[in-house]
């Protein structure tokens, strides 16, 4: 095996599940399918979110920024995976796995932030209705959404060079189906508990301070909520939020098993599932849950239908 440095592999063979050929194939297939339709229904959200003028808003804003964030954060990884499980070949070049690294954990931490601003946004709209679009006015939507993904950026990329310094010696077989930071950590040799320790501590701040947030602003929408006399508007607030929660459980729920439990309690395929999940079906099922439970999207959807079909 010819090595970089003396240290780094140039491929790493990305083992999977390369014992159970018939789980690759059923895997392969999945991909096939869900890969295309989260690319075509996250473009579908941006699209009508910025042809249709009645979705000119933050919280639209908002979800085009999370659409964006999914498609990238799925072509991260799901090329590569459609590759390594349709041919015999389980490899990707060392600089191959450090994009990978760097891209996945950029768009997982900025997620996790955005879900948080997304919450604050329904906060303001539904608990300060009367000031709200002074107060989420386009420079400050602009500024928060700049902010998280500077964060996210800046965290992330944090993490992945404290990893990536970790000495391999030479070892150059992941038990994974992507770079991920946990699995590159339990390739390394030498010490790395201090890596460890740091890279879990921030796992915490990422998870917890947007999940605080989350659930005190759904606290307080709830209180107001409960307020409104009539029976259609605590539908239609409820309706707003519910989809988001929804996206919320699905992220921090997978997120949260995987970083914040002792890894000595983490099963060899773990990892391999949960990363498929926050990965793959995150960002598949995202769009449909806004445009399923939200009339606006829907009827944005039908006019650009019905203007594509006249045009034609």
């Amino acid at each position: 095996m010819a090595l970089i440095n003396g240290s780094h592999p140039e491929e790493f063979i990305l083992l999977g599940f390369a014992d159970r050929p018939w789980l690759e194939l059923s895997l392969f297939l999945i991909l096939l399918i869900t890969y295309p339709t989260a690319m075509m229904g996250n473009i579908i959200i941006i699209l009508v979110s910025r042809v249709d003028s009645q979705l000119h808003s933050p919280m639209y804003f908002f979800l085009t920024n999370l659409s964006f964030l999914d498609m990238c954060y799925t072509t991260s990884i799901v090329p590569q995976m459609l590759f390594n499980l349709g041919s015999s070949k389980k490899t990707i070049s060392y600089m191959g796995c450090v994009v990978q690294l760097y891209l996945f954990h950029i768009m997982g931490a900025t997620e996790c932030l955005l879900l948080g601003l997304m919450s604050f946004d329904r906060y303001v709209a539904i608990c300060r209705p009367l000031h709200y679009n002074l107060i989420m006015n386009q420079r400050l939507c602009i500024l928060l959404v700049s902010t998280v993904w500077m964060c996210g950026v800046i965290i992330a990329v944090s993490q992945s060079a404290l990893t990536l310094q970790l000495p391999l010696c030479g070892t150059n077989i992941l038990d994974h189906l992507l770079c991920e930071i946990s699995v590159i950590i339990m390739t390394a040799c030498g010490e790395k508990k201090a890596t460890e320790l740091r890279i879990f501590l921030v796992c915490i701040i990422l998870l917890a301070v947007p999940l605080c947030l989350i659930l005190a602003s759904y606290a307080s929408i709830g209180r107001a909520v409960l307020k409104i006399k009539s029976s259609e508007g605590r539908k239609k607030a409820f309706g707003t939020c519910s989809s988001h929660l929804i996206v919320v459980l699905l992220l921090y729920g997978p997120a949260i098993s995987m970083y914040l439990q002792p890894p000595s309690s983490i099963t060899r395929d773990q990892p391999k599932f949960m990363a498929l999940f926050y990965g793959v079906v995150t960002p598949t099922l995202n769009p449909f849950i806004y445009t399923l439970r939200n009339k606006d999207v829907k009827g944005a959807i039908c006019k650009l239908v019905r203007s594509i079909s006249c045009s034609k």
